[in-house]
């Protein structure tokens, strides 16, 4: 039981994104957030942290000849676009955008009936 009237703790614990608590500061005093949200790369959707259909995929870099050049691209798909099945239509058209495969990559082809 809370001492008092107070109901701090339950809006606390609702809404702790404007609850400034000690643990949230730095050394300097300055204000740091525990925990920051992803975003879905293909539909801009928050990745909340009780999405666990939602995946992140690193994308490496590769020169010339093939060879990893050891950077890497990140997208996150969330669990909304798995469900629906368009995760690797959202995946192509990310690495599209990033330049990793051709414009045409989701296009059909002439020959194909």
């Amino acid at each position: 039981s809370y001492q008092g009237s107070s109901h701090r703790p339950l809006l606390c614990s609702l809404f702790s994104a404007l609850c400034v608590r000690e643990d949230m500061q730095n050394d300097e005093g300055k204000v740091v957030d525990l925990y920051v949200p992803r975003k879905c790369s293909f539909t801009n959707r928050l990745i909340t942290a009780d999405d666990h259909a939602s995946v992140q995929i690193n994308v490496g870099h590769v020169d010339e000849t093939g060879r990893y050049t050891g950077e890497f691209s990140t997208f996150a798909v969330c669990g909304f676009v798995r469900q629906k099945g368009d995760s690797d239509m959202g995946i192509n058209a990310l690495c599209g955008k990033a330049g990793f495969l051709d414009e045409n990559i989701n296009k059909p082809s002439a020959h194909i009936v």
